[in-house]
């Protein structure tokens, strides 16, 4: 009887070994994208050009602004939102080939640039059927929600691209210091 508890408590220290090792393996860091972090790096300066976009254009809602200056601003806006949205399917291409954070700042873009997409598209439906009527709370409320959008996709996209940076600065750093990681 004690030499069966005895291989069985052997056997299940191997297999927690085992899965101690294996799991390991797994969540070994996967190098970042190269690629990924420069489309990223891109997306971030358009997401930063599309806020300070969008921002403008809601600060018009406080000034006696001519609808024509809402249509070339709201048209700069969907340039944007659309260039954008480009950049996101080059990122959806080279997913495969991204880390964990990399794939996860992929996953996060996409519904930002929707409902700024949606918004942004009221504001032209609005600028069109309406150009007369630029100062309704419904019309405010497009412009702000625009504006808030692009200004969290902005600083999402801004913080993943910090994080990738600072994880790099980490790694050159550990590696000069050769400080063991596990």
């Amino acid at each position: 009887m004690n030499k069966r508890i005895g291989r069985m408590a052997t056997l299940g220290s191997l297999l927690a070994g085992f899965l101690w090792a294996s799991s390991t393996v797994n969540t070994t860091d996967v190098q970042d994208s190269e690629q990924v972090s420069r489309l990223l790096s891109e997306a971030k300066t358009m997401a930063f050009q599309l806020r300070e976009d969008a921002q403008m254009m809601e600060s018009y809602t406080r000034s006696n602004t001519t609808w024509e200056s809402h249509a070339v601003a709201v048209t700069q806006i969907k340039e944007r939102v659309n260039a954008l949205g480009r950049q996101v399917t080059k990122l959806k291409d080279a997913r495969n080939n991204a880390s964990p954070w990399q794939k996860a700042a992929i996953d996060r873009i996409n519904p930002f640039l929707d409902e700024l997409a949606g918004y942004t598209e009221a504001v032209i439906e609005n600028v069109n059927k309406h150009p007369k009527l630029l100062n309704t709370p419904e019309y405010k409320d497009y412009l702000e929600a625009n504006a808030d959008y692009a200004g969290d996709l902005a600083t999402m996209i801004g913080d993943f691209v910090d994080y990738g940076r600072t994880k790099q600065r980490l790694q050159r750093l550990t590696d000069k210091l050769e400080v063991p990681t596990r």
